[in-house]
């Protein structure tokens, strides 16, 4: 068995950076932006009232103004303002060069044509030109586009991005008591639930995956779903990967041509995975228990995902709280405990069986424990992965 962070080694080394494409900032978000870009205008482009008010010069509380204009967003005030005047100016709209407060209206008395300046207020309320960001400026790359970010593309005036593709991820489903949702199990058959959780997350991870038939529990019908992989650029096995008699993921693939980069990892839960490349495909073999494939999904295909896409090659991000409730001590694989993380700390659950999705369910972190990590007191550190 390697390690999981030798794993994670094998599968960078595996996932091969996806080409990219342009596409229009209205599809961009949630895309992983392969190409920094420039803003192609100063935001914004004149100094802007911040304010509804009256664009004032050194007004003066207690003074008297004449209004003899107005201002609005998209419509400038191009006239001249002669000493004791002043002009309507409402939010947006670009401010006079000789204006050099916004006087907002709160703080006047309108009185016809003319207004009192009661209080200045604080600030000026005027946005200078330029002040969010300046044509030129560059928004760096990769990065995985926010709907803030796309925002700030908009208003930068980029109309494309340059992406990645996305990843097609083929999904099987192994064995012979599986059944899909909806479907009338038999007395030893249960539902197939472990594909449907991971084409959750791997669309939530912005790739494209598609989900095949369940592969029975015979080499042809291995071979048969294998045959409808067609352009995945991953191929995810559920089930089957392991050394009993029914487990032929491992042999159909090889016979198939997969050049196999590691087996087995000393993780729980996980330990039956395995890897490779099959054809122009990478491949993955993820463990049939409902927890230990999920599990792997956040570990190992999440960070493989993000690296097809061009993103940085790291392990799932964790972090650190302190133990609301003590744990005993670990045995010789790191483990992953289902966890609850509120303010008072960390609480791992008693049940740590790999078919308990309803633990998992109930989880919003992942334990790490280390290799023969001593029992731990209440208050002590630890890290998590949040789910």
């Amino acid at each position: 068995m390697i390690s999981v962070s030798q794993a994670l080694d094998h599968l960078f080394a595996l996932a091969k950076p996806l080409a990219s494409e342009e596409v229009p900032l209205i599809q961009a978000a949630g895309r992983v932006m392969v190409k920094p870009v420039q803003a192609r205008r100063d935001q914004p482009p004149f100094a802007a009232s911040a304010m509804d008010g009256y664009g004032t010069i050194n007004p003066e509380v207690g003074q008297k103004l004449k209004v003899v204009g107005e201002a609005a967003a998209g419509h400038r005030f191009d006239g001249d303002i002669p000493a004791g005047s002043c002009i309507r100016i409402f939010t947006g709209a670009p401010v006079p060069d000789a204006v050099t407060h916004v006087t907002i209206q709160e703080n006047v008395t309108r009185e016809g044509d003319h207004i009192v300046v009661n209080d200045l207020g604080s600030g000026d309320n005027i946005r200078p030109a330029g002040g969010d960001f300046r044509d030129g400026q560059t928004v760096g790359a990769p990065r995985r586009l926010t709907a803030n970010d796309v925002a700030l593309l908009a208003a930068m005036n980029v109309p494309t991005v340059t992406v990645a593709k996305q990843p097609k991820v083929a999904l099987i489903s192994t064995g012979d008591e599986l059944v899909m949702p909806g479907e009338n199990p038999g007395p030893d058959q249960i539902i197939a639930s472990n594909t449907f959780g991971l084409h959750a997350m791997l669309r939530d991870l912005g790739a494209l995956p598609r989900l095949l038939p369940i592969a029975r529990d015979t080499e042809a019908s291995l071979r048969t779903v294998f045959d409808l992989v067609d352009d995945a650029d991953l191929v995810i096995t559920i089930g089957g990967a392991s050394v009993g008699d029914h487990d032929l993921v491992a042999k159909v693939a090889g016979d198939l041509g997969m050049e196999r980069a590691f087996y087995k990892v000393a993780m729980r839960p996980g330990k039956p995975l395995m890897s490779g490349r099959l054809g122009d495909a990478m491949m993955m073999g993820l463990p049939g228990n409902p927890v230990s494939a999920m599990v792997c999904g956040h570990i190992f295909v999440a960070p493989v995902i993000r690296s097809l896409m061009g993103l940085a090659r790291s392990a799932a991000p964790r972090f650190q709280t302190t133990l609301a409730a003590p744990i005993a001590e670990n045995g010789p694989r790191e483990h992953y405990m289902r966890a609850e993380v509120s303010p008072n700390g960390l609480t791992a659950f008693e049940k740590q069986d790999s078919s308990l999705l309803s633990v998992l369910g109930a989880s919003n972190a992942l334990l790490v424990r280390a290799p023969n990590d001593p029992a731990r007191a209440v208050g002590e550190k630890v890290d998590y992965i949040p789910l």
